[in-house]
């Protein structure tokens, strides 16, 4: 396997709790298997940020396991921000993050050799 195989960033945009479930067991399932699979989370998902911190949320879990495994990088500081969640985001340990007018970029990410996949 060579090393782009093996480094996926996932950039999940859609605000869906049923889309946003297979960019966590995904991540999740990847470091399992010894392969990184990072998340930014960008785009209306930020708003699932605070939800999942909720204990009741049914991503709650597989939420804690990815933040405590490091596989999530940050949520976006810009779109955080307009939505109006950007304390509530930070009130979970989630980083902001955003080098590009405010927004997470994508090209050190391939510049690392990571492939990006967006959801």
């Amino acid at each position: 396997m060579n090393q782009a195989q093996s480094k996926t960033v996932f950039f999940a945009f859609r605000g869906d709790a049923m889309c946003f479930i297979h960019v966590l067991l995904n991540g999740l399932d990847m470091a399992e298997q010894g392969m990184e699979g990072k998340i930014v989370i960008e785009g209306e998902a930020v708003r699932l940020v605070p939800a999942m911190a909720a204990r009741e949320h049914f991503l709650h879990q597989p939420f804690v396991r990815a933040r405590e495994q490091g596989l999530i990088v940050g949520a976006c500081r810009a779109c955080s921000t307009k939505l109006g969640v950007a304390d509530a985001v930070s009130r979970t340990g989630v980083e902001l993050i955003g080098d590009m007018a405010g927004h997470p970029a994508m090209a050190p990410w391939l510049k690392q050799g990571y492939r990006i996949l967006t959801f």
